[in-house]
């Protein structure tokens, strides 16, 4: 099965690397010394606010890269401990580097008991998941003996238990909505498979565990996207890195973000049917609604995570063929907006595919988004540890449209 996937992985490749060229955009690589000229839109488009070496995204082409080593290449033949390990220390780790760093991940697994008595005070089937991973996460810094010491060794060793400790509260939190009890991790077992069996239950699943292994390495980092950014700017200000990792856990929670997996999944619900596909979207469209998982503030075009997750999607179902009803809608949707839209650089986002892969793993649809964050966590404490070596903190300006001159008026005269 693994080398199915990863057959498949590269066929995407190749046809991502067919329909591009190998030109980077000379206004976003390159070392640049500030201040920088550049075209700022709204929402900080196109603003330079860091250099980095992490990762690069170059919208126009499609590409994705991690350190200098492209998305494809990770997704066939990587794991995300070696994904994370890559990002956070600048290079692919040898074997003897990658089996200490697992080791640190799997040391670092388990919650103190005090997490489980929290979620399980809350209204946890009410309260949105991301809202008790933000929660649970803030918890653990109030515990944190060391969390003012804001040294990049230290909040490296802070990042490392964060990457280990997010899916076990996710899964906590997964477990508790159904009215079951959480599962331990299984020391056993590796990032990905561990998450799959403490959320779901069950033996092990090499399909599921790999796919799930994939979608965490093309969720790991995305550039300066606005969580990743929040994460940065609350750490500038040289916070511990449990907050900066709470800002970031509720930026993502958004809609425009994160949440808009779940909202793909809600779409295709209402859909229902591979029939109802043209005149839903023609509705939306007259009356201008948003369809989720289309268009990107950065690709203009394909996704190449959409690029993966689409024909991995496809292969799930082909082992859970009750799925099929849904992926004959989604396809059927990427076929009408594509068709409509593709000409305005529309096309499908990772978010489209990753819902649907997610819902035929098992998942429930409100925990998409925290599985989002247990992989996102890596990209965030990678470049808030990068921007902590040459700390300066954010402080844009604001352009001003207000009166400059209003005399003071008291009280009764007003």
């Amino acid at each position: 099965m693994r080398d199915r996937i990863q057959e498949i992985i590269l066929a995407a490749a190749a046809k991502a690397r067919a329909e591009t060229s190998d030109e980077p955009e000379a206004a976003f690589t390159g070392t640049p010394e500030f201040p920088i000229e550049c075209k700022v839109g709204r929402g900080l488009e196109g603003a330079v606010a860091a250099i980095t070496k992490v990762g690069y995204v170059n919208g126009q082409r499609g590409w994705l890269v991690y350190r200098g080593i492209d998305i494809f290449d990770l997704a066939a033949y990587s794991s995300y401990e070696e994904t994370t390990y890559l990002l956070l220390f600048g290079g692919l780790p040898t074997k003897s580097q990658l089996a200490e760093f697992k080791q640190q991940l799997v040391a670092n697994r388990e919650l103190p008991p005090y997490i489980y008595e929290v979620l399980r005070k809350m209204p946890i089937r009410e309260t949105h998941p991301m809202s008790a991973l933000r929660t649970a996460v803030s918890l653990l810094g109030n515990f944190e003996p060391k969390s003012e010491d804001t040294s990049v060794a230290n909040e490296t060793r802070i990042s490392i238990q964060l990457i280990a400790q997010i899916p076990t509260i996710v899964s906590a939190i997964a477990r508790l909505r159904q009215g079951k009890d959480p599962l331990p991790p299984n020391p056993e077992l590796g990032h990905a498979a561990n998450l799959v069996r403490q959320m779901l239950g069950g033996e092990p699943n090499e399909l599921i565990d790999r796919l799930m292994d994939v979608a965490l390495i093309l969720h790991a980092d995305h550039g300066m996207n606005a969580s990743t950014f929040t994460t940065m700017v609350v750490n500038s200000s040289l916070s511990d890195m449990h907050g900066s990792v709470v800002a970031g856990i509720a930026s993502l929670k958004g809609p425009l973000h994160g949440g808009a997996n779940e909202r793909v999944l809600y779409d295709l619900e209402e859909i229902g049917t591979v029939e109802s596909v043209e005149p839903w979207f023609a509705k939306a469209r007259d009356t201008k609604r948003k369809v989720m998982g289309f268009g990107h503030r950065v690709y203009k075009a394909y996704d190449p995570r959409a690029r993966i997750l689409g024909p991995l999607a496809e292969l799930l179902v082909e082992h859970k063929p009750e799925e099929a009803r849904l992926y004959r809608v989604a396809t059927k949707l990427e076929q009408v907006v594509c068709g409509e839209l593709g000409d305005k650089q529309i096309f499908p986002n990772v978010d489209f595919y990753a819902g649907f892969a997610y819902r035929a793993m098992g998942v429930e649809t409100q925990m998409m988004t925290p599985i989002f964050a247990v992989s996102r966590v890596a990209g965030w404490t990678a470049r808030a540890l990068e921007y902590l070596q040459d700390n300066r903190i954010y402080r844009p300006r604001a352009a001003y449209t207000g009166p400059i001159h209003v005399d003071y008026q008291p009280i009764d005269k007003r």
